[in-house]
């Protein structure tokens, strides 16, 4: 593959995929608290409603919505939609619903007593919600959300079959032009894991400063750790040997 190749396909291949996943990552947040928050409403039809939607998007595939949205919403509706929004909604909606239960799982694990001190408070709901629940719930959700995050990265590459000109498409215009398949699909590899690793960067240091925010102390995990008396493999470890010391 030459230098040119590279410019003129890669490059604008990856500014592509930046912006998809900026813009579903962004939708798909705005929908996992939107619909997480609802599932844990008092109303039943609100919680009705909330969890048809969670169940509706999870059972779907991405890819089906992707072509929904792009060939079955103009056909239905009367709008064409520009093919990267395309894939931008159906990504940012499929992967919300996702979100939507690690917003209402977090919620849930706040302690009622939490919940209780807002209402001798004389909190409203929302209220409670945004001074009392979420800066609790909020540190428990950033690493599945980083999770979550990287999945749509990889998902992505999807968007490609709708000729949207990302990276999965860019390399296969390489490939089918130069037929230099190993390659190609070497550095686009290399090039998904510099973004996820990106990613789960950032998202590394949301989790610390969430966890300061109500006062905790973000755990430090080495690289390596030394094979030393606290570690399950360590002679002295009775539990690792099943209880029994030699």
């Amino acid at each position: 593959m030459t230098w040119g190749l590279f410019t003129t396909w890669i490059l604008p291949g990856l500014w592509v995929t930046v912006q998809v996943t900026i813009f579903s990552a962004a939708l798909a947040f705005a929908v996992s608290l939107a619909i997480g928050t609802l599932r844990t409403s008092r109303w039943w039809i609100v919680r009705f409603l909330s969890g048809a939607y969670f169940e509706i998007f999870r059972g779907t595939s991405a890819l089906v919505m992707l072509f929904w949205f792009a060939f079955a919403f103009p056909l239905m509706f009367g709008y064409q939609l520009v093919p990267m929004w395309a894939g931008v909604l159906a990504l940012g909606l499929t992967y919300g619903a996702y979100g939507s239960e690690i917003v209402r799982g977090a919620l849930a694990a706040v302690p009622v007593a939490q919940r209780e001190a807002g209402i001798a408070l004389s909190f409203t709901p929302m209220q409670r919600l945004r001074r009392v629940e979420f800066p609790q719930a909020w540190p428990e959700m950033v690493a599945p959300l980083n999770a979550l995050a990287i999945e749509l990265l990889k998902g992505t590459a999807l968007v490609s079959v709708i000729s949207v000109s990302d990276l999965a498409f860019a390399g296969n215009v390489i490939r089918l032009s130069t037929g230099d398949n190993a390659p190609v699909y070497t550095l686009l590899l290399v090039m998904y894991f510099i973004l996820a690793f990106a990613i789960t960067r950032g998202m590394r240091v949301v989790e610390r400063q969430a966890k300061k925010g109500i006062g905790q102390e973000p755990e430090r995990v080495p690289l390596f750790r030394k094979r030393g008396a606290g570690s399950p493999g360590a002679a002295g470890d009775t539990r690792a040997m099943g209880g029994v010391n030699a």
